[in-house]
């Protein structure tokens, strides 16, 4: 089974809002925040920081966001602070903006009232993981049905540390809607504390632990027909490309082209618009900037190729709001572009 919200994840239409960087659970070992994220007050929408709401708003425009994940640290901590950011996305996106928020507490009814009343759709419990395996008849399983009580989804989302069976046993009682399982992973926030704890990389995998996808989290668990499991390379590759798609498609230019990778290509030369002009180049084909001109790249190539343009560069960058360069090639008239340049193109 896979919720909406992991629906809409899949395809790049979730913006994650990172709210506050503390947490409670100081002993997870497993914690993948990195240092500019853990025990911040930083507000990040994706990997913007949020300075003002219409920050937010702007982000969530860029990638066209089907929904919003409201994260941390522990967002109930700062539950005015959180409350805000969902009506402020409800009431400019509409009921239909999908909201699911991630946490580690259980915070009993109020929280779940207000969390709902501001319009949260969906909650994911994350239990610590030394009561895995005890959680009937304590406050996480009471706060599963008061969140159901008060409007809200209820389910569980933990990392595939081993495999507990107590989570099939709420989903079959019906007390929780889905159980999302990640793939256990290592990052550069946890790996040290991984190490520690006598877990390793994977052979040939950049962040998934040796073992983390062995039989007994995927037959006893992900089996299940409530249970997803979300892999590393799926949320890396997946989830991140279409989500750069996404902000790709909405900030092209009529000459940018989009990578596979969700990233926009294009040219950049120093010659003038009157240049361009007197060379025949449409308007929709370049942009003038303050010190130089952007334009489709392939039609720098052969301006450069030709000598009608002395040299230039093709640009790969990414589409967020900070517009990270990936990669810089020059072009000159004794040194042009190699390799295929072929865009995803839509």
């Amino acid at each position: 089974m896979i919720s909406k919200g992991c629906e809409q994840c899949a395809v790049g239409g979730k913006m994650v809002l990172f709210v506050y960087g503390y947490c409670d659970q100081r002993d997870c070992f497993y914690c993948p925040l990195g240092e500019n994220r853990k025990n911040v007050e930083q507000v990040y929408a994706n990997e913007r920081p949020v300075e003002s709401d219409e920050d937010v708003i702007q982000e969530a425009k860029r990638m066209d966001a089907l929904g919003s994940s409201i994260t941390g640290g522990e967002p109930q901590e700062v539950l005015e602070r959180t409350c805000h950011y969902l009506e402020l996305l409800k009431d400019e996106f509409g009921e239909d903006h999908h909201t699911h928020l991630y946490t580690g507490i259980t915070g009993g009814r109020e929280n779940m009232r207000r969390l709902s009343e501001a319009g949260l759709d969906e909650i994911r419990f994350h239990p610590p993981l030394e009561l895995w395996g005890d959680l009937h008849g304590t406050e996480w399983e009471e706060i599963l049905y008061i969140a159901r009580e008060e409007g809200l989804t209820p389910a569980f989302e933990i990392p595939g540390v081993r495999a507990e069976t107590e989570f099939l046993e709420f989903l079959d009682e019906g007390a929780a809607d889905f159980c999302n399982i990640n793939e256990f992973e290592m990052s550069d926030g946890n790996y040290r504390r991984m190490q520690e704890e006598g877990f390793e990389l994977e052979e040939g995998h950049m962040s998934a632990v040796e073992g983390s996808k062995d039989d007994a989290i995927l037959e006893e668990m992900a089996s299940h027909e409530k249970v997803y499991f979300c892999t590393s390379v799926f949320k890396d590759a997946a989830q991140h490309r279409s989500r750069l798609k996404r902000m790709a498609r909405n900030v092209r230019r009529e000459f940018d082209e989009i990578t596979d990778d969700g990233t926009i290509v294009y040219g950049k030369t120093w010659v003038t618009e009157q240049r361009l002009q007197q060379l025949g180049v449409p308007e929709e084909f370049y942009a003038v900037k303050s010190d130089h001109v952007e334009l489709a790249w392939w039609l720098l190539e052969e301006m450069v190729d030709d000598g009608d343009v002395d040299d230039g560069e093709i640009v790969e960058q990414y589409p967020t709001y900070d517009g990270t360069v990936v990669e810089r090639t020059p072009l000159s008239a004794d040194r042009t572009a190699a390799g295929d340049r072929s865009a995803a193109g839509d």
